[in-house]
């Protein structure tokens, strides 16, 4: 994929709009105070009037910082998360006010187009700046012509065409060590590896850690086995893995499986590690081939293991045979 340099251009005019907005509705608070309670039907009081212009300035601060948000979206994303948060804050407080009678019910109008019209897109340009993040400092800023499958070693030295060329692999690419999905796999390959390995199929383990941690997969059964340590996902991008999308990452399926498997299935609720919006991956590799792939539409995919090595081994072996 395709780093993006820059936020797409909507986001530049939203927050524009955004700051142009308060900026209006800042000076008609501060200057013209009786009309805006008159219509909201509020009781505009010396105290009120004092206070409600105080508001209006408050409010256009957070134009300001609208517009310089508005130069690079994703740079200046903590300013958009303060503006999120007073804008699901501000119907919350309404809402107390409206329940314990000191508002009436038709100031409600103003969450609507100082709040709610918001959320989306603010939301939105949040998740943009996170997502950003995480692909900045790694494989999807480098050059197309970067060659992880020849450079990256394994924890004992060795690259993947060489284990690759003696027989064919089973390439699992893993999340971050606190995913409950990754402790799952680990645990079904430990159940199934014997197979795996009886049907004629190495194993090797591809993960984002900096550093390599046996002992994240001695409980599993499987610290003896070749591991390649890869942070900045060269291998994971080469073998055409991105970086996964908000239901990818936190649909409602995959929080449902999340907990059955973290909960139920004994495997934890694990904080994130390293880049944890990176999307898992099975291939079979032989001889600098892919024989087959599974990509992963969620997180929370379960791939068999077993079945997919047998699956793509017989013609393997069919050819051989003859």
């Amino acid at each position: 994929m395709n780093l993006p340099d820059q936020p797409p251009p909507w986001m530049k005019y939203l927050l524009l709009a955004a700051g142009a907005y308060n900026f209006i509705w800042g000076a008609a608070a501060i200057f013209a105070p009786s009309a805006m309670l008159s219509w909201l039907q509020v009781d505009a009081t010396g105290s009120t009037l004092a206070f409600w212009q105080c508001i209006g300035m408050l409010v256009g601060v957070y134009g300001l910082a609208y517009l310089i948000a508005a130069t690079d979206a994703y740079r200046h994303w903590p300013l958009v998360l303060v503006g999120f948060i007073g804008k699901v804050l501000g119907p919350i407080g309404f809402l107390f006010a409206y329940g314990a009678g000191t508002l009436p019910l038709t100031f409600g109008w103003m969450n609507l187009t100082n709040d709610l019209i918001w959320w989306a897109p603010f939301a939105m340009i949040l998740w943009g700046a996170v997502r950003h993040q995480h692909l900045i400092g790694n494989a999807y800023e480098m050059p197309e012509a970067d060659d992880p499958i020849r450079e990256l070693r394994t924890n004992d030295g060795r690259r993947l065409d060489d284990l690759a060329n003696e027989h064919p692999q089973l390439v699992v690419f893993l999340r971050h060590a606190g995913c409950t999905f990754c402790r799952e796999a680990a645990h079904d390959l430990g159940k199934q590896r014997s197979e795996i390995e009886a049907a004629g199929c190495g194993i090797i383990l591809v993960h984002v850690g900096k550093e390599d941690d046996p002992e994240s997969f001695s409980k599993y059964g499987l610290d003896d086995l070749p591991r390649i340590s890869d942070p900045t996902c060269r291998l994971y991008r080469q073998f055409g893995l991105d970086i996964g999308t908000f239901s990818q990452l936190f649909g409602a399926r995959v929080w449902a499986r999340g907990i059955a498997a973290g909960i139920f299935g004994g495997h934890g609720l694990g904080l994130p590690r390293a880049n944890s919006f990176q999307m898992p991956g099975v291939y079979l590799y032989h001889c600098g081939q892919i024989l087959d792939g599974f990509q992963h539409e969620r997180a929370s995919d379960r791939p068999v293991y077993l079945d997919f090595v047998r699956r793509n081994l017989a013609p393997v072996d069919a050819a051989l045979a003859k």
